[in-house]
């Protein structure tokens, strides 16, 4: 008699289990507002995937040219995107105002994670939230290289 093989992809309850759900306000450590433009919706009437991760970008940079941490015209450092995701919990759209919130999960000697949570202006839940990574590098070499004292002070408030 043939036993089936067990099967190594996950159940549908463990699979339903592991994925993240949205969060609240207080998850977040600094905000920036984000106007959304007629071009960010899609053929579905809503903001397209990918605008997600420009706005997750522009509001980490914004916040750390806003601090004096990063100078992107003639700073020596500059941070490379290694890695980024985003989980999506309800639909956004023009001419919705959007509220980025920010905070650093993992700040190493050269890299940072930031994760970003994207709210629908006034609501209390996340309508999407995600990550990315940066490492931290000579703009000419293109090298690893420690953080700057001026930015990694700025990091170190978006810590939990």
């Amino acid at each position: 008699m043939n036993t089936p093989a067990p099967s190594t992809s996950p159940s549908p309850n463990t699979a339903a289990a592991e994925r993240p759900g949205p969060e609240g306000r207080s998850a977040y450590r600094a905000f920036r507002p984000i106007t959304t433009r007629w071009m960010d919706n899609d053929l579905y009437g809503h903001v397209n995937n990918v605008i997600y991760y420009s706005w997750f970008d522009t509001a980490v940079n914004a916040h750390l040219i806003e601090q004096g941490a990063l100078d992107i015209h003639a700073g020596t450092t500059i941070g490379l995107v290694i890695e980024t995701q985003c989980n999506y919990f309800a639909p956004l759209a023009f001419p919705q105002l959007i509220e980025a919130g920010i905070r650093v999960a993992r700040l190493g000697s050269s890299s940072v994670r930031y994760e970003v949570g994207l709210f629908a202006e006034g609501e209390p839940l996340t309508a999407a939230k995600g990550h990315f990574v940066h490492v931290y590098v000579d703009r000419e070499s293109r090298r690893p290289v420690s953080l700057p004292a001026s930015l990694r002070s700025v990091l170190e408030r978006l810590l939990p």
